[in-house]
């Protein structure tokens, strides 16, 4: 007994939660005034582009298994690298005070003045602004929010090539 619905069904639902999640970091960001880190940033850039992985899949409604799979294998990746992103800000927010490295360069400093892997190297080391913790729902961050969506909707996509429907 298959327990899942459709997989355009699936697909499209990762689309709209991934939709709804940018629309909500947008209204903490302008709303509310919560400015987002680099690395806050980069997770923004790989839950969008997770999401693009589900409107193709969506809009596709692939029924050949190498299509499913493609899919899949695109969306888990994606999925590990934003979930790998949020899990290093995470540890950044639960250093000691005292260990918490200083505030660096705002992101559109080192994206100008670095080539983009070292500044890519110079985001992921995190600094200071990505270890302060802002809105909070139920106890966690925004980060930690950010990885338990990662992992849904990578599991989410991993399963479809297993749906039958």
């Amino acid at each position: 007994m298959n327990l899942l619905p459709s997989r355009r069904i699936c697909h499209g639902l990762g689309f709209m939660v991934i939709n709804g999640l940018i629309f909500f970091a947008l209204y903490l960001q302008h709303g509310l005034g919560e400015e987002p880190c680099p690395l806050c940033i980069f997770q923004r850039v790989a839950m969008i582009v997770l999401g693009l992985v589900f409107l193709l899949a969506t809009l596709h409604n692939p029924t050949q298994q190498k299509f499913l799979r493609f899919y899949a294998i695109s969306g888990v990746v994606i999925s590990l690298l934003g979930a790998t992103i949020a899990s290093r800000q995470i540890w950044l927010q639960h250093l000691p005070p005292d260990l918490v490295p200083s505030c660096g360069p705002g992101l559109n400093y080192i994206l100008r003045s670095h080539p983009f892997f070292n500044a890519l190297k110079i985001v992921l080391k995190g600094s200071g602004e990505c270890a302060s913790v802002g809105w909070t729902f139920g106890g966690l961050a925004i980060s930690e929010w950010s990885l338990i969506w990662f992992i849904v909707l990578g599991l989410l996509i991993a399963l479809q090539p297993f749906n039958k429907r």
